[in-house]
């Protein structure tokens, strides 16, 4: 009993955190508290508790070298001008009256191309909120279209590795999970369009910052050579190169550019790396094109540090076995069955605080609620739960970089991520109403 109690109390300071803006990574080390003190009282020595946390959060590893280099990915493109030049670029092409409904189909193509959440963010997404803010349009809903956007294609494209760890987890095929994913996606997809729609015509871009391209150009010297660093990371994505590659590639090409081009010197370049970029006092520009920068991700690191090693002491009390036996023991539909994945991997991902970890975690629950023959069902129920839903947690990786980037509260974009929920929404209303109107692959 203690332990649902110290998971409902946990929870429960999550959300308070997110409200209330009180940094996640604290929230965190205090839930880490309280299951440290379940262990010692069900008779862990505390160096076993440090043991099994440190076993956990050394899983973190890769995720934190990812994230540090995403810091000093966005400090290097906007010193290079990489950013800045998407943004002169961009503007050129975005219509006021459709500026939302824009955002959104130009992260779902990118995210589908390059099946990353968090590429997407950092190519097109942080760009598109920079145009945002500039021409007055509301962040929260930008951010809740870049969002949705991104998860896209970070669920459904042949490149992505939360496809390909599915297809781990449950021993699948790809490729018919991919079949089985577009079609499920259909509806929702064009109900997220004309929702975006009428919130553009409702809401278009006030003022488009008519000045914004000539102060683009007064203070980097923008040429097409800039997207090159962009256009790197795109084009190892589509390869499959591991993401951990090609940001260091990416950055190596903007430190070039911003030398060669820009006029920096390496010493101001490094700075920028590790203290983010920022322009002067005085310039036209300076609260729209800044940030980056590897200390900005350290409060990022520290969650997703303490976050692993609690996970990992979950799985020590064995905290979600009841749930695992009372989900294999109950003869459920379907849609019943979906239904209590969505709601632990929302569980999971609180928690875990990033998407693998709450795919992984929702997977260890719930497999035995699924027969040998049922793995495509458990594969497509997996995609349209726990690889989009931790989107809608503000404190996981992905929707953490976009709001701690932008300077924006942690919650607000939720509200506007309306793919997001029109996914399981729609998917739960077919496993329940019109099973067989899609005539996807199910069962082996």
């Amino acid at each position: 009993m203690g332990m649902y109690l110290g998971l409902i109390i946990s929870f429960c300071l999550l959300i308070f955190g997110a409200f209330k803006n009180i940094p996640i990574a604290y929230m965190i080390i205090i839930c880490w508290c309280i299951f440290a003190a379940i262990c010692l009282g069900r008779g862990f020595k505390i160096k076993k508790v440090l043991e099994v946390t440190y076993d956990g959060a050394k899983r973190s590893f890769v995720v934190l070298r990812i994230l540090i280099l995403i810091g000093a990915l966005m400090a290097t493109w906007l010193s290079c001008g990489t950013i800045p030049a998407i943004v002169y670029y961009s503007s050129k092409l975005v219509v006021p009256g459709a500026f939302i409904l824009s955002v959104f189909l130009i992260c779902s193509i990118t995210s589908f191309l390059i099946g990353s959440s968090l590429g997407t963010a950092s190519i097109v997404g942080i760009p598109m909120m920079i145009i945002a803010r500039s021409g007055n349009v509301d962040m929260n809903m930008v951010a809740g279209a870049v969002i949705a956007g991104a998860y896209f294609g970070d669920r459904c494209s042949p490149v992505s590795s939360s496809a390909a760890l599915v297809v781990a987890l449950t021993d699948t095929d790809l490729f018919t999970n991919i079949k089985n994913m577009l079609k499920t996606a259909i509806v929702p997809f064009l109900l997220a369009i004309a929702v975006y729609a009428s919130i553009s015509i409702y809401h278009p871009m006030a003022t488009m910052n008519s000045n914004l391209s000539a102060e683009l150009l007064s203070e980097f010297h923008i040429q097409p050579i800039m997207l090159a660093p962009a256009i790197i990371i795109a084009f190892l994505s589509l390869l499959r190169v591991p993401i951990h590659i090609s940001i260091p590639v990416s950055i190596i090409s903007a430190i070039f550019v911003g030398v060669f081009f820009q006029k920096y010197q390496l010493s101001q370049i490094a700075y920028q790396i590790i203290y983010g970029f920022k322009m002067e006092d005085g310039d036209l520009l300076r609260n729209i094109i800044k940030g980056g920068g590897i200390l900005s991700m350290l409060r990022t690191c520290l969650l997703v540090f303490v976050s692993c090693g609690l996970a990992r002491i979950f799985d020590e009390i064995k905290i979600f076995d009841g749930i695992k036996n009372v989900l294999s023991k109950k003869r459920l539909e379907k849609y019943q069955i979906f239904g209590a994945t969505a709601i632990i991997s929302i569980i999971a991902a609180a928690f875990g605080c990033n998407q693998p970890i709450a795919s992984v975690m929702t997977c260890e629950i719930v497999k035995d609620s699924y027969g040998e023959a049922e793995k495509n069902i458990f594969a497509l129920n997996l995609e349209n739960s726990a690889v989009v839903l931790p989107a809608l947690i503000p404190w996981t990786v992905t929707p953490l970089v976009i709001t701690s980037s932008m300077n924006l509260g942690m919650i607000g974009y939720i509200p506007f991520a309306f793919y997001l929920y029109l996914l399981p929404v729609t998917y739960i209303l077919y496993l329940k109403y019109f099973r067989g109107v899609l005539k996807l692959q199910l069962s082996e």
